[in-house]
């Protein structure tokens, strides 16, 4: 189960705890379990600072607790501080990237919501990046694309894989279709196909605002007949 370490301390000398934490993060590299670390600075007490770290579980936040290189960055971390920071341990009973679950929806319900309504969670001055058109587009010419594939193919999203960085998620995907219209000028074969693909999607609010997308459009054509032969 994750486990979540609060280190709430206060300083007249965050710059150089922050060198101190550099350090540590050099000292222990391909030794340490953390794999998260965040600080942040409470808005109305400049020397009031909580730093939040995740590990894997308890028992790798002992591991790494226990590394001589972090108990020397502890004792100055200490010196550092105006009084002894105190620690607290969480247990993480929910952990739920909203944005992760925002681009899962997007991509489960797009081979069956309304086309109008596909687009509820994306912005106004969305950009899309697509290899396979002559430049970045907007809102209304994604829209227009999605139609397209829509009127093309029956299709539906399975999710393989997500991460999530910052604003970003990154999905890895599979598509599946059966093709019922023209698509690129090729009439409707009636052919099941599938593609896998990966598109990086950028939030500002809880709204998709860019959009890039990579997937094996030559692959898509070949089982349409059109390469390969």
């Amino acid at each position: 189960m994750t486990f979540v370490q609060l280190i709430d301390c206060r300083t007249s000398r965050f710059d150089e705890m922050d060198r101190l934490m550099d350090t540590w993060v050099e000292q222990t590299k391909g030794k340490r379990t953390a794999t998260h670390a965040l600080v942040g600075k409470d808005r109305s007490d400049a020397s009031h600072f909580v730093e939040m770290v995740e590990f894997p579980s308890y028992e790798e936040a002992m591991r790494n607790s226990n590394l001589p290189e972090t108990d020397r960055i502890f004792q100055d971390m200490v010196a550092l501080c105006d009084e002894m920071p105190t620690f607290t341990d969480l247990e993480v009973v929910r952990d739920e990237q909203l944005n992760c679950a925002t681009a899962r929806e997007w991509f489960e319900q797009a081979g069956t919501i309304e086309v109008d309504r596909m687009f509820d969670r994306v912005a106004d001055d969305y950009v899309e990046h697509d290899p396979s058109g002559p430049r970045d587009s907007g809102l209304r010419a994604a829209s227009e694309e999605f139609a397209g594939w829509r009127n093309a193919f029956d299709f539906s999203f399975r999710v393989d894989d997500q991460i999530a960085q910052d604003d970003l998620v990154c999905t890895r995907w599979t598509w599946t279709g059966r093709h019922k219209g023209d698509f690129v000028g090729i009439p409707a074969t009636g052919q099941n196909v599938t593609m896998t693909g990966m598109t990086w999607q950028r939030f500002r609010g809880g709204m998709i605002c860019e959009g890039w997308w990579q997937y094996d459009r030559a692959g898509l054509l070949e089982q349409l007949g059109v390469l390969g032969q």
